[in-house]
């Protein structure tokens, strides 16, 4: 499978690329810091600068074109509401929009969980990302993309155990990058996957098993 990643220099987007590229898969990593390019390669990916606030639609859908499935894992990770906005929202929008006008069918978008830290502190800046998240998702679920929506509970960067629990609705929790890496590289795999909202979280079930069962 050829898969364009955007975010492919972030937590979930390096241990992804490892694990397509290590199954034979040939990744694009689209970085915006000509630093992460190193980053990028390092996981076996061919890194490609881009920028989701200056590319414009025609730009991406370039890129995207002779790809089959798109990850979007990109984020502006606090960097401002304006940029929450324009990366987390209308990136996603233009990301979308860039892989209808390319034919790439397959989309998986790294969302997050309604529940995020409901009973910590609720900044302004975190409300705002939450609600343009959301949004984000909605855009996506009215294309006509294969898409395939994953949210993950609070990440954790310690070695994943390879076991999670998956579902439409799960009860909120900790999830390793590690685990969220192998779910999405098992989901990409499996077609009968798609156009579903998955909440994920650290489980019991093997990653395997669990996009098996949610394919059915």
């Amino acid at each position: 499978m050829r898969v364009f990643q955007i975010g492919a220099a972030g937590g979930v987007g390096r241990r992804l690329a490892e694990r397509l590229t290590a199954r034979g898969d040939e990744v694009t990593g689209m970085h915006r810091s000509p630093a992460q390019a190193d980053t990028v390669r390092a996981a076996g990916a061919t890194p490609v600068h881009g920028d989701l606030i200056e590319d414009s639609v025609e730009t991406l859908a370039a890129r995207l074109a002779g790809h089959e499935a798109v990850v979007f894992s990109a984020g502006a990770h606090g960097t401002g509401l304006d940029r929450t906005t324009l990366i987390d929202g209308k990136g996603l929008e233009k990301a979308a929009d860039a892989a209808v006008r390319a034919g790439v069918r397959r989309f998986v978008l790294v969302s997050v969980f309604p529940d995020a830290l409901r009973d910590g502190e609720r900044s302004e800046g975190f409300e705002h990302y939450i609600g343009v998240k959301k949004t984000a998702d909605v855009y996506l679920t009215r294309t006509g993309l294969d898409w395939l929506i994953v949210r993950p509970g609070t990440l954790l960067d310690t070695p994943g155990t390879g076991r999670v629990t998956a579902g439409p609705a799960v009860e909120y929790g900790d999830v390793h990058r590690d685990d969220v890496a192998a779910f999405i590289d098992a989901a990409l795999h499996e077609p009968a996957l798609n156009r579903v909202i998955v909440e994920l979280i650290s489980g019991d079930t093997p990653v395997a098993d669990a996009v098996a069962r949610l394919a059915r």
